[in-house]
C-alpha cells in the first residue's frame, strides 16, 4: 500500500501538461490540442454548475480564452494542465451563478420600485434576452478561427490589432476571418436559429 500512487497524482511529462507548456510559449497547435481535450469536460463541469447549456458553452468560450491568454501561469508541479483548467471553469462558472444571482436580485428590487412598469418595457427586455441567446447560439456554431477572434473583440472588447497579437496571427487574417465569422453569424440570425 506504501508504493501506490496517491489518487490524485500524475505523470509530470503528461500530454495534456506539455500541450498546455507549449501553448504558454504560443503554439497554437498545441492550444488546439488542449482545447479539443478540455472543451467538453469544462462545458460539463460549467453545465453542472449553471444547469443551463447556453450559459455552460459561454462559460467554456470564456474559460479556454483565459486558458489561452494565461496558459504561462500553468505549474506542472502543482497539479495537472487539466485540473488547472477546470478550476479556472469551476470559479467562472461559480462567479456567473452569482452574477445571475445578483442580477435577478437587483430586478426583484427594481420591480418592486416601479411595480406599474409598462408591459413594453417588459416585452423589451424578454426580446432582448431572446436576441442574446440567439447570438450566443448562433456564435456556438461557428468554426473556432471564427467564433475566437470575435469573442476577443466583442466580448472582451480588443481591438483588431490587439486580437492578432493575442493569436498570433497576422491583422489581416483576423480581420478576414473576423469578416467571414460575422456573414456566417448574420446568416444564422436570418434564418431564425
Amino acid at each position: 500500500m506504501g508504493d501506490e500512487p496517491l489518487p490524485h497524482s500524475h505523470e509530470p511529462n503528461d500530454e495534456l501538461d506539455t500541450l498546455l507548456l507549449r501553448a504558454a510559449d504560443g503554439d497554437r497547435d498545441a492550444f488546439a490540442g488542449v482545447y479539443d481535450a478540455l472543451a467538453q469536460p469544462v462545458t460539463g463541469l460549467a453545465c453542472r454548475i449553471l444547469r443551463d447549456s447556453g450559459q455552460a458553452q459561454e462559460v467554456t468560450q470564456d474559460v479556454m480564452i483565459e486558458v489561452w491568454r494565461t496558459a504561462d501561469r500553468f505549474r506542472p508541479d502543482l497539479g495537472s494542465a487539466k485540473a488547472w483548467v477546470l478550476t479556472l471553469a469551476h470559479r467562472r462558472a461559480v462567479d456567473r451563478v452569482r452574477s445571475v444571482q445578483a442580477s435577478k436580485d437587483r430586478e426583484v428590487r427594481a420591480g418592486m420600485l416601479s411595480a406599474d412598469r409598462d408591459f413594453d418595457q417588459v416585452a423589451e427586455t424578454v426580446e432582448g434576452l431572446d436576441e442574446r441567446r440567439r447570438v450566443h447560439r448562433c456564435l456556438a456554431a461557428l468554426a473556432r478561427l471564427q467564433r475566437v477572434p470575435l469573442v476577443l473583440a466583442y466580448y472582451q472588447g480588443m481591438t483588431c490589432a490587439e486580437v492578432a497579437h493575442s493569436l498570433s496571427t497576422p491583422e489581416g487574417t483576423v480581420k478576414s476571418r473576423m469578416r467571414k465569422g460575422l456573414d456566417q453569424l448574420r446568416a444564422c440570425l436570418e434564418a431564425g436559429s
